[in-house]
């Protein structure tokens, strides 16, 4: 398995895969984990980092920044109920 956080299209992979999972259960959680993935998948393929341990520290680093970025992008989207001061049927 330490071989295959080496090549740039396993990331790739990942990436994807926990986009679908985003989109299958109700989370947002795993979209900061694909965004990590798919930076990872850059960073492989231009050969950057040859340390395995580097590697996972550094996707867990990125997938917590983009998680983070997500949160506050999104943060107007209120997930509450609305609140209704003022009748419709009401003159």
């Amino acid at each position: 398995m330490d071989s295959l956080l080496h090549i740039w299209w396993v990331w790739l992979c990942a990436a994807l895969v926990l986009a679908l999972v985003e989109l299958m259960v109700p989370a947002s959680v795993f979209l900061g984990f694909a965004l990590g993935a798919a930076v990872m998948a850059v960073l492989v393929a231009l050969g950057i980092i040859s340390n395995t341990s580097v590697l996972l520290a550094l996707f867990a680093g990125l997938s917590l920044i983009a998680w983070i970025g997500l949160k506050l992008l999104f943060k107007s989207q209120s997930s509450g109920a609305r609140i209704v001061t003022r009748d419709i049927n009401e003159n």
